[in-house]
């Protein structure tokens, strides 16, 4: 009895570390493709307005920044779930 309970245990830990490890991986992808998207489409506004140039990409900084936050914290997260 005492060693079922035991093996269901081990094996429930064996699946939230990969859950973990698939959830950080996720944030990272998602964050790449989240910055990328912001930085073409930067490029983009640009290229219509050269004009505004500075400011859009004052903006894209802060943008890039808040979306690379959100991901360390995601990640973060999940490392807490994987060694906790």
């Amino acid at each position: 009895m005492l060693l079922s309970v035991l093996l269901q245990a081990a094996a429930g830990a064996g699946i939230g570390k990969l859950g973990a490890a698939i959830g950080a991986g996720i944030a990272v992808l998602g964050a790449g493709f989240g910055i990328g998207k912001i930085g073409g489409s930067a490029m983009e506004a640009m290229a219509r307005q050269p004009e505004i140039s500075g400011d859009l990409r004052m903006n894209m900084i802060i943008a890039a920044a808040l979306v690379e936050g959100v991901a360390l914290i995601a990640i973060v997260v999940c490392l807490l779930t994987l060694f906790l």
